[in-house]
């Protein structure tokens, strides 16, 4: 089988064998007298068997440079979006100067490459493929300034319909909640491997940014790999850990604060109108564009961040003295 048809075939396999994930009830709010009904979208969630597949179904591996993550599907309306940590893609950033044909003045626009989405084929127990797919960013947030978030955009549509549920209902989940993490630990080798935890803190502020924490396992890789409860809804992306028992997540809280400031609300909230293809081109991929001398260039990564809690992204490098990288 060429690798085209297996792509389209495992596409469409995806897509019928996620329907399920993908079922949408709607219920009719009550207005006073006179005014229209608002229909409100409520995701459904899949059933404590369903669990473990559907979780794996919405998690995929990005691969952005020298750098492995881990990303969140959300999909609606035929397009298929990707939540991951800014840190994960920041690696695909680069710049350029033009002329302002009006103004003549110069300016400096942030540009960034297509980030790879890796999905892996399963069959009797095994792995028996990958499929891999670009990913263009859409919405983009560093972790030196910002919220270090990234909403990426497949670029094929019709995916898949697997697709995330946030977690709106506005109370924070206790400490002791029992959660779930599924990322791609140590990169593509650790794909969709699912760990479980519990939320161990609360608030945690590091540089002045709010994370929550917890047990669950994560390693190198797992960077943008969301952690969920047990019914499957979506509390947090993973980040940063100083060791595979204490990592720190963006709650999703904050993650919702950025989406309103960053116009992305619809990529988590179903009841938010999608925008057109034309009007999503005209997003800015962020907010405020760094201003660098000279000519094009290509930015460096931005480290690993600080001592205390790295980044957990796994670096696919080639080792020094070798042609093959360290990753799969």
């Amino acid at each position: 089988m060429g690798w085209g048809i297996m792509t389209l075939a495992f596409a469409t396999a995806m897509v019928m064998g996620t329907a399920l994930r993908a079922q949408e009830s709607t219920t009719t709010a009550a207005k006073p007298e006179g005014e229209a009904k608002v229909q409100v979208v409520k995701p459904a969630l899949p059933t404590k068997a369903e669990l473990p597949s559907y979780l794996q179904n919405i998690s995929v591996t990005i691969s952005a440079g020298f750098a492995q993550g881990s990303g969140t599907l959300y999909s609606r309306d035929g397009y298929s979006f990707v939540w991951t940590a800014g840190h994960v893609v920041d690696g695909l950033r680069r710049t350029r100067e033009v002329i302002d044909p009006v103004s003549g003045t110069r300016r400096t626009l942030v540009e960034f490459d297509d980030a790879k989405i890796l999905t892996e084929l399963r069959e009797d127990g095994r792995t028996v493929g990958r499929v891999e797919m670009d990913a263009r960013v859409l919405r983009f947030s560093d972790s030196n300034h910002g919220d270090d978030l990234a909403v990426l955009q497949v670029r094929k549509k019709d995916f898949v319909r697997a697709t995330a549920v946030f977690y709106t209902d506005g109370k924070i989940p206790e400490i002791g909640t029992d959660v779930y993490h599924v990322g791609s630990l140590l990169g593509q080798l650790g794909s969709n491997s699912m760990t479980k935890g519990i939320v161990s803190q609360l608030g945690r502020v590091h540089e002045n940014v709010v994370y929550d924490q917890t047990t669950a396992t994560a390693f190198p890789g797992s960077s943008g790999g969301g952690v969920y409860l047990e019914d499957g809804r979506y509390v947090g992306m993973i980040v940063r850990g100083a060791g595979e028992g204490f990592n720190l997540m963006v709650p999703v809280r904050r993650m919702s604060t950025w989406a309103k400031s960053a116009k992305v609300e619809w990529a988590m909230d179903p009841n938010v109108p999608l925008p057109s293809q034309d009007e999503l081109k005209k997003l800015p991929v962020e907010d405020v564009g760094a201003v660098f001398p000279g000519h094009t260039t290509q930015v460096k990564a931005q480290g690993n961040g600080t001592n205390e809690f790295k980044f957990w992204i796994r670096d696919i490098r080639p080792m020094e003295g070798s042609s093959s990288s360290t990753g799969t």
